[in-house]
C-alpha cells in the first residue's frame, strides 16, 4: 500500500481490525463468518471471535478480530462477507 492510499483508509498496516458480519441467527452463522475471514487471516486465534444476539435473539452480530495486513486483504474478507446469503449487513 502506498502512502496516499494509507493515509486516505485513516489505517496504518499491520493493525488490529474488528470485522464484523450481522444476520439471523440461524446457528450457523458464527461458523460461516468464522470460516469467510480466516480463509483471508489464517494465523487469527480463535478467542479473536465474539458474537452478541440481539435482545429478541433472531439477529447475530459476529466480530473477529484480526491482524490486518493490508487494504487488499479487508477489501477481500467484506466482498466475501457480503456476497454470502447468511450475512445481512457488515461494519
Amino acid at each position: 500500500m502506498d502512502q496516499l492510499n494509507a493515509h486516505e483508509s485513516g489505517l496504518t498496516f499491520p493493525c488490529d481490525y474488528p470485522v464484523k458480519a450481522m444476520g439471523r441467527d440461524n446457528g450457523e452463522l458464527a461458523e460461516t463468518v468464522w470460516a469467510i475471514v480466516t480463509r483471508h487471516a489464517p494465523e487469527t486465534p480463535a478467542h479473536q471471535l465474539r458474537t452478541n444476539q440481539s435482545s429478541q435473539g433472531r439477529y447475530l452480530s459476529v466480530t473477529v478480530t484480526i491482524s490486518a495486513q493490508s487494504r487488499d486483504q479487508l477489501d477481500a474478507i467484506y466482498a466475501d462477507l457480503q456476497s454470502h446469503q447468511a450475512v445481512l449487513a457488515t461494519l
